[in-house]
């Protein structure tokens, strides 16, 4: 049996050499870190959004005319030629049935029309009158003058009746048809529109045609159905003439010009389109987003550069993803985006400099998803810390994570 004092010593012992563990196990350990460098390459900045495809000119084609439209047998997307496609056929209305008050004014229009033609055919009995006695006034007179009773004057005043009366007549004469035609007129709306003689030639159609060369993009209005003059039937177009247009906010809208380079995606094709900004639209217009905001949009239009080859999938509608460069660098010192955190009203990253963090402000230009540029603060081949954790302080002990 030992000794207290050789239990003590061993008691020492034991208890030292669990605190020690302890001590080891509980000491800082080094941070693993992911590192980057500050490199010196291109660099652009772009506006990304949602466009869709569109034809640069729709035609929409109306009725000409009020009637019963026919169903129309063209198909969207089959090929059309101007002025030579027929598009729709429409039989004409036929007039309106008279209610009592109508019919009572037609007939009163009637009776009028047929007493101004019986005032015309007066006046033109008069004027005739007058015609004949100034062309036997006029016969005397060269008599006269022959005898040499009257004087030559006379006889010119004589002429100048005769002429006078000739055209007083041929005004009556005109007067006269303008009354009968507006009897004539005044008849027609006591028409009934039911009353269809054997021999009359059916009154159909009015041909609808295509004012372009190109394809039927939408049918309006398929079915016979009766349509009012002016009512939408086919909307037609050129697929080959194709542009983009892009809602964007007009905070990222202030930053487009017309002929900044355009980058088309994800539309299909398995290739990424070129395209060129053609006009930012000077108004812009509210639109409610998915999280039910109300923003401020404004229109770019945008055309291919690329030849129609290219892009002759793609229609009239269709979604594309778009990439307009607003900024391009060749030469532009740059690092990931990933490295930068604000540190109170400055912009700053951890660089790694003989396995400590050392905290950097930084004064960043130009930046994209990816990358920022480096105005100040740093230089080409600095490392930098990415994703730095809240933990992580000026001066600590870092390792190379993976290394």
């Amino acid at each position: 049996m030992l000794s207290p004092w050789p239990r003590r010593i061993v008691y020492l012992t034991v208890t030292a050499a669990v605190a020690g563990a302890l001590a080891l196990a509980l000491r800082p350990q080094p941070a693993a870190v992911s590192l980057a460098q500050v490199t010196t390459g291109p660099m652009t900045v772009t506006l990304d959004d949602e466009g869709r495809t569109r034809v640069r000119e729709i035609y929409v084609v109306s009725a000409p005319v009020a009637g019963r439209k026919l169903r129309i047998t063209q198909k969207v997307g089959a090929k059309v030629t101007a002025h030579e496609t027929v598009l729709a056929s429409i039989e004409p209305s036929e007039p309106a049935f008279l209610d009592l008050r109508s019919a009572a004014e037609a007939k009163a229009r009637i009776k009028a029309a047929q007493a101004a033609r019986t005032l015309a055919e007066a006046e033109l009995k008069r004027s005739l009158a007058e015609l004949d006695f100034a062309r036997a006034d006029f016969d005397r007179a060269q008599a006269l003058v022959k005898r040499g009773t009257i004087s030559k004057r006379e006889l010119e005043r004589a002429e100048l009746a005769v002429r006078t009366k000739e055209a007083a007549a041929s005004t009556a004469r005109a007067g006269l048809r303008v009354k009968q035609f507006e009897l004539e007129t005044a008849s027609a709306a006591l028409i009934d529109p039911a009353a269809r003689s054997d021999n009359a030639p059916t009154a159909c159609c009015v041909a609808v045609r295509s004012p372009i060369t190109g394809r039927i993009l939408r049918l309006v209005l398929e079915s016979a159905a009766v349509v009012s003059m002016g009512a939408p039937l086919v909307e037609v177009g050129d697929p080959a003439d194709l542009e983009i247009v892009v809602d964007l906010l007009s905070s990222d809208a202030v930053q487009v010009q017309a002929g900044d380079e355009v980058l088309i995606d994800d539309w299909g094709g398995g290739v990424t389109l070129a395209g060129q900004v053609r006009r930012v639209e000077p108004a812009g217009f509210t639109k409610i987003s998915a999280l039910g905001i109300e923003e401020q949009r404004v229109n770019v239009l945008i055309d291919f550069t690329d030849p129609p080859e290219r892009y002759a999938r793609l229609g009239h509608g269709y979604r594309v993803d778009t990439r307009i460069i607003t900024w391009r660098g060749d030469k532009v010192l740059r690092l990931p985006m990933s490295a930068l955190f604000r540190d109170g009203d400055h912009w700053a990253v951890f660089t790694a400099k003989e396995d400590r963090a050392r905290l950097r402000h930084v004064e960043i230009g130009k930046s994209n998803g990816d990358w920022a540029q480096v105005l100040g603060g740093l230089a080409e081949g600095d490392q930098v810390i990415q994703h730095p954790s809240d933990v992580l302080k000026d001066g600590a002990k870092i390792v190379q994570r993976g290394g």
